[in-house]
C-alpha cells in the first residue's frame, strides 16, 4: 500500500472533514471525536459527491414517545437523495448487507515517522537539519 500524507491533525478539527484527491480518487477524511476515517467521495446510488453531505446521527427509541439522539456526526447523508452511510464502517442504513461506500484505512503518525518513510530519489541536494513537531493524518491506498 502506498501511504499519502493528507493533512496535519490540526487541519481537520473534530466534527469536520477534508476532501482530497489521491491516485485519481476523491476521498473525504473525517475527524470524529479525534478518530480519523476516510471514505470514497462517490455515493454508490447515483454517483453524487457523497462527502459534501450533511453529518448527522441516529434517533433511537426503545418505547413510544421516548427518543435518544446517538452517534452524533457519524452518519453521512448524501447531498442528492439523502442516502445515509456510517462513516466508520461505510455501510448504508438503507440496505447494509448490499450497499456501502468504500472506506480506507487512516493512521495518525508523528512527523518524524512520516519523514523516515520517504523514498530516496536519484538526485541529491544540499540539506539542512529539520525537526517536525506536528502529527499527520495518513491514508494507505491499495496498489
Amino acid at each position: 500500500m502506498a501511504k499519502h500524507v493528507v493533512a496535519t491533525v490540526d487541519e481537520i478539527p473534530p466534527g469536520e472533514r477534508k476532501i482530497v484527491e489521491l491516485e485519481g480518487r476523491s476521498l473525504g477524511v473525517f475527524n470524529i471525536d479525534g478518530e480519523f476515517y476516510a471514505v470514497r467521495n462517490i455515493c454508490p446510488h447515483q454517483g453524487a459527491p457523497l462527502c459534501e453531505g450533511r453529518l448527522t446521527g441516529l434517533l433511537e427509541s426503545n418505547v413510544p414517545g421516548e427518543y435518544k439522539y446517538t452517534r452524533k456526526g457519524e452518519i453521512l447523508r448524501c447531498v442528492w437523495h439523502g442516502w445515509e452511510f456510517d462513516i466508520k464502517t461505510g455501510q448504508s442504513w438503507w440496505n447494509p448487507a448490499q450497499r456501502r461506500v468504500r472506506k480506507y484505512p487512516v493512521e495518525v503518525e508523528d512527523g518524524a515517522t512520516v519523514a523516515s518513510g520517504l523514498q530516496k530519489g536519484p538526485y541529491t541536494a544540499e540539506t539542512y537539519s529539520v525537526s517536525v513537531d506536528q502529527r499527520y493524518v495518513v491514508i494507505d491506498m491499495p496498489e
